[in-house]
């Protein structure tokens, strides 16, 4: 096989990924999370809600010791935001900056959610300062949207790894 052949016949190793993700994606964008969860419709709204349903799920990957199947997953992502980016209309000198500071929320977020799901700290706390950016929303609000992450943190326990990759979210 030439050079050539073989950087343009590549296999996609993430395609297994590609159902989860797009669930991610779709179930970060359920109206409710909106609506009764007062989260902002926003773009900085959506990433907020992305990386939480993202964190999730990375957790749950975690706990599976799926940890291919997690960079490959954060792999999507970036790959994604980069698009979308792009897509916004940022230039090439920004958006890796861009992608990188959001790789890093994504960070940040995995691991205030885990210590709150964990009981190690606040769960509505790191809600506040994450999801909702440092302005609480009305209490209702903030409760449905601990409620239901919890919620989905629970369903997605229940799932193996298979179910995971075909984009099975909850029990």
């Amino acid at each position: 096989m030439s050079f050539l052949s073989s950087l343009f016949n590549r296999k996609d190793d993430r395609a297994a990924l590609r159902p989860l993700y797009e669930a991610v994606i779709a179930t970060a964008r359920a109206p409710h999370w909106y609506l009764e969860g007062g989260v902002a419709d926003t773009l900085d709204g959506r990433f907020d809600m992305v990386a939480a349903v993202l964190s999730l799920v990375l957790m749950r990957l975690e706990a599976l010791d799926a940890n291919t199947e997690s960079v490959k997953l954060t792999e999507l992502f970036i790959t994604d935001m980069d698009g979308q980016i792009r897509q916004i209309g940022f230039g090439d000198l920004v958006v890796g900056k861009q992608v990188g500071k959001m790789v890093g929320a994504l960070g940040g977020r995995l691991a205030a959610y885990r210590a709150g799901l964990t009981g190690e700290a606040s769960l509505a706390e790191a809600l506040v300062r994450n999801l909702y950016r440092g302005e609480a929303p009305a209490a209702d609000e903030l409760a449905y949207a601990e409620a239901r992450l919890r919620a989905l943190a629970d369903g997605l326990a229940g799932q193996d790894l298979p179910a995971l990759l075909a984009g099975n979210l909850a029990a």
